[in-house]
């Protein structure tokens, strides 16, 4: 399935957020997708956001250097009603993709509307079939925990079928 050039693809997914970043880092070889690792950065609430922002960097450079991915995938902002929380996620998602950048790590971006088109089939799935095919499609003994890590195995797993369609189309020209 995701091979490039004859390589295993390892794919960084990111549900970005300030208080909690989550990270899923998924491998592809043919047809079959496997969860390496996933789990999140957390920072205290009660630390200045140029501190917490510092401490969800230090921990996305530590990430990428143990498993060393070919890509990044990241979840878009969706609207809250709440202005501080699309600003402050914003700021999050601005540290992964400086970070991504910074490590010359090639950066791609989905709606969540994508993802769980990608992942369950049906843009308006709920939380829980996310997780439940997330689990399913990466032959989990149990839905991963916590949610944030959950989605970010899920931007990862669309970012791989959509580079497999992408690969297909190709190869067909």
């Amino acid at each position: 399935m995701m091979q490039q050039e004859g390589k295993t693809m390892l794919v960084l997914g990111i549900d970005p957020g300030t208080a909690t970043t989550g990270f899923g880092v998924v491998k592809a070889e043919g047809s079959r997708m496997q969860a390496v690792d996933y789990g999140i950065i957390s920072t205290p609430a009660n630390m200045d956001m140029p501190d917490r922002l510092c401490l969800i960097h230090e921990g996305l450079v530590k990430i990428i250097a143990q498993y060393q991915p070919q890509m990044v995938a990241v979840e878009q902002i969706f609207y809250h009603r709440n202005a501080k929380t699309v600003i402050t996620v914003a700021q999050s998602r601005g540290v992964v993709l400086y970070t991504a950048a910074s490590e010359g790590i090639q950066v791609y971006e989905y709606t969540p509307l994508q993802v769980k088109q990608s992942v369950v089939g049906y843009g308006q799935a709920e939380k829980r079939q996310v997780q439940m095919m997330v689990q399913r499609i990466l032959s989990l003994k149990e839905v991963p925990k916590p949610d944030d890590a959950a989605d970010a195995l899920a931007v990862a797993i669309c970012h791989l079928h959509g580079h497999r369609l992408e690969q297909i189309y190709r190869s067909e020209l």
